[in-house]
């Protein structure tokens, strides 16, 4: 056994192999070393024919997903090999083989699984300035492919990582020697990425798996003729989940080729500071986007409603027909109310199609797929007379399964175990032969007993009895006094004290059947189980079609359900390049609002004008925790909104396509590579400016912050300049700034306004009014924030002395307690206070202060900082 298990590991070497022996999967050697550490398992020992035992742990075959599911997600890939056949027939060992390996982009287990979202593996070939990056949910049987050409390739390519973000990523070798794309995925991601042999990617061997895959005569019969680098990249992918999976690829049916001009491009850092998915600081769900409009019913509208978010469309006319579709059900209160209460009552399609096509399926998991479709003829009767065309079109995909739901019904029992190894599935009736095993069994005393009470009649004993054991089976006893009336064709097995014990032909053939009905019945419910799960499968392609149906109307649902609840219109979507916004609201900012305050209707909403011509970049000015990057955020996540094809939180909407929307929102030193904060924000500026082009959004908050004043403003200035130039970029932008000076470009450069965050000051406090208006402001109010975020009266008092030195070009003089007093006697200079020292050291603390820039947060840390120095 321990030879065998050798043969099979060398053929995994770099798995965790769970080897199956009876209830257990064991692990050896280094396996049982490494696992016992991460799983916190008993390491024990086993002969093995060498010198020393072998390490060894195992867990229970019945409860292993858990511990699958921690090692995957430690990033190790684990090697399933299972007993390939039934230990009590084998002669000899038992044969073994590794059926599947589960990495993190294989995973179909429900229990490792999030509902909410997808689960993607994805493939990148890179040669030079061209890419082809194949991304397949397995568990959903989804493959997005796309094939790209760019001059700065690897960003294009993280561009789309960060579309589907990945669990696992597998390159070819010139993309692994990449090392921005390297950093990107370590630093900015959670996968596991591994580079694949050259083999993986060879033209002839990926064209043909594709078109076997696939059962297509061409490459054009999928569009795929002129585009190499996606057919390497999704060659590359069938092979390697062939290789993983071994069964089961034929639940890959839906092939999406999309384009760089079909979805909006959002970048790693625009969705982390959008807060799309999840929130930057926590990464919770609640606080983004997602957070506010999935209302989702069902695992496969959340999973759809995250992928709406995460691809915004930039085509106006597919747009109006998602507007349509949430338009109707918006106006229709009682068709989104039914709909709503249908969609809960339906179970997750699309991931139970995966298990019965795998053959892991559970009978439970099949009467859920019966449970729904019982819901599905009134939900696609409820859609009748619908008028939008997506609503029709959904009306006409779903499929009601009546067949599929009347063979379930008919062959599952009611109320079936966890698990099929002990029977207890078919339900009576379906099976004949499944049907008299369980009559033998229930009946099994009635028919002894028959027996028992033929032979005294026949015999004349009356102390015959039958009786069992274990060693016999079934025999008959008969006292002594009565030996001689015994029949011939009695045979003896046992002489006991006080009479004899027997067997017949008739006693054994009953044995036989009882005591072989009970495993008779697993094997035949076995192979009926499995024969209905084929049958099934069989019909995916019916009822994939049903479950997408069923995820966009779910999303269109939860479209319409939110922006009742939240007061949203319907946005006009078009190619004017104008984003004309009357009254609009950030969605999360007033939603948390909302439930702060059961008045609701708290949040301040503004207007919004940019177009492509006089009102292009606006330069917003005003103090910290006015509302500037609150106003800004609104502006991009109600554009994205409109562009998934949901109502949006205005008054009125006008939205011209964005192409990408970019985003240089508080940064922050990047350790890991090294970077300061100056160099990470010039970092994010350089990116914007070379990938941004006239259709984009670009949102740029307090850029050169992180260097001297005078740097930082003549940088700012040359990057509004930069964009504002037609010939270079001429970009819509939305640009928060300290600098006061910037507003002089409202006058001398075409296409920049200056805006500033309304404050009423009284004294020396201020109220943010948090409302937009035209003009720069006339101050940072800077020492009253301080003031505002807990900052001591004394230093608030002396700050506002510094300034006003500083704004009357005087010197700034330290003040006299402050001073470090110069005395020649030794005794004295000994007694110098420790405190003195530190003033010192707070002054110059302070003198380094730039109250025109101090942020909160700053002046909060400086605080903390002061409190420090005095001890």
């Amino acid at each position: 056994m321990m030879q065998q298990y050798q043969r099979i590991k060398e053929q995994h070497k770099d798995h965790i192999l769970f080897f199956r022996l009876g209830d257990f999967y064991e692990m050896f050697f280094d396996d049982a070393i490494l696992a016992s550490k991460e799983l916190e398992l008993v390491l024990t020992g086993r002969d093995c024919g060498q010198e020393e035992r072998a390490p060894m742990c195992g867990v229970p075959f019945h409860s292993c997903e858990a511990y699958i599911a921690r090692l995957v997600k430690k990033g190790y890939k684990v090697a399933i090999c299972e007993q390939m056949e039934d230990p009590s027939l084998a002669k000899g060992l038992v044969q073994r083989d590794v059926i599947r390996v589960i990495t993190p982009g294989t995973v179909i287990e429900n229990s490792m699984l999030n509902e909410a979202r997808n689960n993607y593996i994805c493939v990148i070939f890179m040669q030079q300035n061209r890419a082809g990056a194949a991304f397949s949910d397995i568990s959903t049987g989804e493959i997005n492919l796309i094939e790209l050409k760019e001059e700065d390739i690897v960003t294009a390519v993280v561009s789309e990582i960060g579309r589907f973000s990945p669990s696992e990523v597998l390159l070819n070798e010139f993309a692994g020697t990449q090392k921005p794309l390297g950093t990107f995925l370590k630093n900015r991601t959670e996968c596991m990425v591994d580079v694949l042999n050259v083999d993986y990617f060879g033209q002839p061997r990926c064209e043909s798996d594709i078109l076997s895959h696939f059962k297509q005569p061409s490459l054009s019969q999928l569009n795929l003729q002129d585009k190499p680098f996606a057919v390497s990249a999704l060659g590359a992918l069938l092979r390697y989940l062939s290789e993983m999976q071994k069964n089961g690829l034929e639940r890959l049916i839906t092939l999406n080729l999309y384009g760089e001009n079909q979805y909006m491009n959002l970048d790693i850092t625009a969705r982390q500071n959008l807060e799309l998915t999840e929130t930057m600081r926590t990464k919770d769900k609640k606080g983004t986007l997602l957070w506010v409009l999935d209302q989702t019913k069902t695992a496969m509208g959340k999973r759809l409603i995250r992928s709406y978010i995460e691809q915004p469309l930039l085509n106006p006319a597919t747009i109006s027909k998602r507007l349509n579709a949430v338009e109707e059900l918006y106006n229709n209160n009682i068709l989104l109310g039914d709909v709503r209460d249908m969609l809960g009552g339906i179970y997750d399609l699309e991931r139970i199609m995966t298990r019965i096509v795998y053959g892991s399926a559970t009978a439970r998991e099949l009467k859920s797929l019966s449970y729904t479709a019982q819901s599905l003829p009134t939900l696609k009767q409820r859609l009748d007379g619908v008028n939008s065309r997506l609503l029709q079109e959904i009306h006409d995909q779903i499929d009601t399964l009546e067949d599929i739901r009347e063979l379930i019904e008919t062959a599952i029992t009611d109320d079936p175990p966890a698990t099929a190894k002990d029977g207890g599935v078919i339900k009576a009736g379906f099976s004949k032969e499944v049907d008299e095993y369980r009559e033998i069994i229930t009946n099994s005393k009635a028919y002894i007993a028959e027996i028992e009470l033929k032979e005294k009649e026949r015999t004349g004993i009356k102390s015959l009895k039958i009786g069992y054991n274990k060693v016999f089976g079934y025999y008959l006893e008969v006292s002594r006094s009565y030996a001689g009336q015994v029949p011939e064709e009695y045979i003896r097995k046992q002489t006991l004290s006080n009479g004899e014990r027997y067997i017949t032909e008739e006693l054994k053939t009953l044995e036989a059947k009882v005591l072989g009905a009970s495993e008779r019945i697993i094997a035949l419910e076995a192979q009926l189980f499995s024969e209905i799960k084929s049958k099934i499968a069989g019909e995916l392609a019916r009822i994939q079609y049903t479950a997408r149906a069923i995820a966009r109307l779910d999303v269109f649902a939860s479209f319409a359900t939110v922006s009742q609840a939240m007061g949203y219109v319907r946005p006009d979507v078009d190619l004017s390049g104008e984003i004309i916004l009357e009254d609009s609201r950030h969605p999360v900012v007033e939603l948390i609002l909302n439930e702060k305050s059961s008045a609701g209707g708290l949040f301040v909403a503004n207007s919004v004008h940019l177009d492509m011509d006089k009102n292009r970049i606006a330069v917003i000015t005003g103090p910290n925790m006015a509302g500037k990057s609150t106003y800004m955020r609104q502006v991009a996540l109600v554009v994205l909104m409109a562009q998934i094809g949901c109502f949006v939180p205005a008054k009125s909407a006008k939205i011209g396509i964005v192409d990408s929307i970019f985003t240089r929102v508080g940064a922050s030193d990047d350790l890991s590579t090294g970077q300061s904060t100056f160099m990470v924000e010039m970092n994010e500026v350089a990116h914007i400016l070379k990938n941004a082009t006239a259709k984009s959004l670009i949102i740029l908050d307090e850029i050169g912050r992180g260097t001297s004043t005078y740097d930082g403003m003549s940088i700012a200035r040359a990057v509004i300049e930069h964009i504002a130039d037609k010939r270079r970029l001429g970009a819509k932008t939305l640009f928060a700034t300290h600098y006061h000076e910037l507003t002089e470009l409202e006058d001398t450069v075409d296409g920049v306004l200056n805006y500033n965050i309304a404050v009423k000051k009284r004294g020396d406090d201020i109220t943010f009014l948090r409302r937009i208006v035209r003009g720069g402001a006339d101050d940072s109010y800077g020492i009253e924030v301080s003031k505002l975020a807990g900052i001591p009266e004394t230093v608030i008092t002396r700050a506002k002395e510094i300034l006003k030195s500083i704004e009357n070009g005087d010197t700034v003089h330290v003040k006299k307690s402050l001073r470090k007093e110069v005395d020649n006697d030794e005794a004295a200079f000994m007694q110098t206070s420790l405190v003195s020292k530190a003033n010192d050291e707070i002054l110059e603390k302070l003198k380094q202060i730039d109250l025109n820039t101090l942020t909160p947060i700053e002046a909060l840390n400086t605080l903390y900082t002061i409190k420090g120095m005095l001890g």
